[in-house]
Order: C-alpha cells, then structure tokens, then sequence
C-alpha cells in the first residue's frame, strides 16, 4: 500500500505526470523515484530554454547559428530516448548532467565571452546543483570542480578577448539576456526547487500517514494482548522473546464457578448462552479493575482471579476477599442469575505458585502449583452463595472480616484441611 501511494504522489496528473510514469520504475524506491523525475523534469526545462534563448536572439536581429542549441537538443533527446527504453539510470543521469555542464560553456565560447554571451555559462550551475540530488553531497563535488575548472578558464581568455562589441553584439542586447539568462536559471532553479518540495512533502506526509497507520495496529495489538494477557506480563511479553516464567512465593488465587450452569446451557440457545455468560463476567471484570487485581482465565462457567501477582499491591489478599465478597452480592442481586435460579460459590486459597505464558499460538498465561489445586477444590467445598477460603487466607485477614466458624474437608489430593466460610467485612 505504502508504495502504491508514494507511487501516485510521484506520478501526478498532467504533463510532469506523464514524464514521471516513464521515467519510474515500480520497484524503484522514493529518493530514487525523485531523483529520476527531476532530472527528467530538468532536462525538458533545458531543452525549452535552448529554443526560447534562440527565438528570442532571432527576434532582436542576431543570426546566430542554430547548430550548437540544435545539436544539445537533438543529444538531450537521444539521453533520454535511450534511458526510457533501457531504464538505464546511470547513463541518463551522467550523460544529462555532462550536457547540462558543457552546453552553456559551448554557447559562450561561440559567442565569444562571459560578457558578450550575457553570463550564459551560469547555466551549468545545473550540473552540480543536479549533481547533488542525482548523486548526493560527496559525488557532487568533481561536477562543481568541473564547472569552476570550466569557470576560471573561460574568463582566463576573456581577459584577452574584447568586449560583445568585436563581436557584433550591441551592449544593449548584452544587457537583455544576462536579464534572459538570470531569469531561465532563476525560474529553472525554483521549478525545480518547488517540485522537489512539494514531493518531499508529499512524502512526508504519506510517511506520517502510514506511521499512524502503524501506530493505530500496534495500539490495537497491544489492547488486544491486554486483554488476554495481565498487564505486565503483556509488557514484559512485547520485550522479551524468551519464555515467561515466575514463582511468586505468596499469591492469593479465587476461583468462582455458577452452580446449575450446566443444566441451564443445555436449556438455552449458543447466543443465550454466551450474552449471559458475557454480561456476568463483564461486571466481574470490572471488580478486577476495581481492586488492581489479575484476572487469569475462564473456564466455561468459572471464573479465576488472583492478587499478589504485581509487586506493588500488598494488600492482595484483602483486596482478593473483598472481591469475593462482592461477586457474591452481584450474584445474589443479578436479575439473570436470579431469574434462572443460579448461585455463585467461590473459593479462595494463598501460598506459593508458578505462573508463565505457555504456547506460540493462541498463548495463555496461567498459574500452577498446590495454592491454585486448593483454590479449585475449595470451590466445589462451598455451599451455594458462599465465599470457602483456606487457613493461611484465613490467618491473614481474620482481624477484618467475619468468618464462620472452623471447619474440615477432605480434598481430593490432601489430608483433611481447616477451612472457614468468609461470611463480610467487620
């Protein structure tokens, strides 16, 4: 897309359209693109002035021969036919800028002098100058030696060659075309100037479209990792190739399940099923912001938190409890989940996990070890709208919430455990 654009910011409508289309190639980069339409755009510059100069010589009375403006065009042409037919831009470019550095050197020593040829010669101030968009800075400099080289040796003889008057060529005539030939360099120079800005800026401007083009991507990568990843572990993801493995020696895990899911999804159609789904873990979602705590995943109908995760939050485990407590209150006031009879139950267990990013595609962050195991277990132990949590969860926050009391359960995988129903706040 990017050189389809810059292709046609290049290639305008109109005659320097038309120039450019031939003189570009589809693979050609931008600075390449531009170096060859003006040089194109040039070279048809100098060819009108050669005629204008001479028309206008013919017009005030002076008979000069037309071999020498004849001869540059009939050479500009054959450069150019040549280079639009082999694509050839070395040739073009160091052929044209021979002709544009020699021909106005011709013309005076035809003539006679610097003076009597009305300064004619600073026209091949258009082969450094072009030299320098063509070639760059450093293999411009042999072009403007040449031209000074060419400079200094030329009025070296019309320090003994006499004034345009030996020559036939009244002074008054002089004085018109060094105004004729300051104005052609002068208006050569600004078209040239102009056109090359105008396509610098048309580039710069595609370029900053495409650089928010890109931007705009990436911001929605990065909210789409966002929102399958934590936060900081989709940062550090964006930074680091490698794999993406912690152990946190103290983390509070909560798993939150609907109980009577299952027959209902089997009640209801896929769209009911996921709208329902959606609006219930969307205002859970919002708890997870609420308390800068990490949703994990969902598994079907169940719902897994976990707080400790980010080194800056240590409150995690109160902030862990009081998100339960407040699933439990949606749950008990939602009107899906009372209209078809559901309840939540939760459990909640703290100690040492594991967590990293596992898959090269569709990859999940998740968390391992006996806390996670626990916390699991400990939501099929809870009774319907109840929050079960384990002794070390129960340890830390007993001086600030209500709890009921002690008891035990076997869970799958452990001896009996004590664990007690998180009943509020105190």
């Amino acid at each position: 897309m990017g050189n389809s654009k810059t292709t046609a910011a290049v290639t305008s409508t109109g005659f320097i359209g038309r120039l450019a289309s031939a003189a570009v190639d589809v693979n050609d980069d931008e600075t390449t693109r531009l170096r060859k339409t003006l040089l194109l755009l040039a070279s048809g510059l100098m060819n009108v002035a050669a005629i204008v100069w001479l028309l206008i010589y013919w017009w005030m009375g002076l008979k000069l021969p037309t071999s020498i403006p004849f001869g540059f065009q009939v050479l500009s042409a054959l450069v150019v036919y040549i280079y639009l037919r082999t694509q050839n831009f070395e040739f073009f470019r160091f052929a044209q800028l021979a002709l544009f550095l020699f021909f106005p050197f011709v013309v005076q020593w035809a003539i006679g002098s610097f003076v009597s040829s009305s300064g004619i010669a600073l026209l091949a101030l258009l082969a450094p100058i072009g030299a320098m968009v063509c070639y760059g800075p450093r293999e411009s400099i042999p072009w403007f030696f040449a031209f000074v080289t060419l400079t200094v040796v030329s009025g070296f003889f019309d320090y003994y060659l006499a004034s345009g008057e030996d020559y036939g060529i009244p002074m008054r005539t002089v004085a018109v075309f060094f105004v004729l030939n300051f104005t052609i360099l002068s208006t050569m120079m600004w078209l040239l100037l102009r056109y090359f800005v105008q396509q610098r800026d048309s580039f710069q401007s595609e370029l900053s479209r495409q650089h928010r083009l890109v931007e705009d991507e990436r911001q929605k990568s990065d909210r789409l990792l966002n929102n399958v990843l934590p936060e900081h572990v989709a940062t550090r993801l964006k930074h680091n190739s490698g794999t993406i493995a912690d152990g946190f020696p103290d983390v509070s895990v909560m798993f939150a399940d609907i109980s009577g899911f299952t027959r209902l999804a089997e009640e209801l159609t896929p769209k009911q099923v996921v709208a329902f789904l959606d609006e219930v873990f969307t205002r859970f979602d919002e708890l997870v912001d609420k308390y800068s705590l990490d949703k994990i995943k969902t598994i079907g109908d169940a719902y897994m938190v976990a707080g400790g995760l980010v080194g800056d939050v240590s409150d995690y485990v109160d902030r862990t409890a009081n998100m339960a407590l407040d699933m439990i209150e949606i749950s008990r006031n939602d009107p899906g989940l009372r209209r078809y009879g559901l309840e939540l139950h939760v459990g909640i267990a703290t100690g040492p996990i594991v967590a990293g990013v596992i898959g090269s595609k569709r990859f999940v962050y998740d968390l391992w070890g006996d806390t996670v195991n626990v916390a699991f277990r400990l939501t099929g132990e809870a009774p319907n709208g109840t929050i079960t949590v384990d002794k070390t969860t129960y340890r830390r926050i007993c001086q600030r919430y209500r709890f009921g009391d002690e008891r035990e359960v076997k869970v799958k995988g452990k001896d009996v455990m004590s664990v007690y129903s998180l009943e509020g706040r105190l």
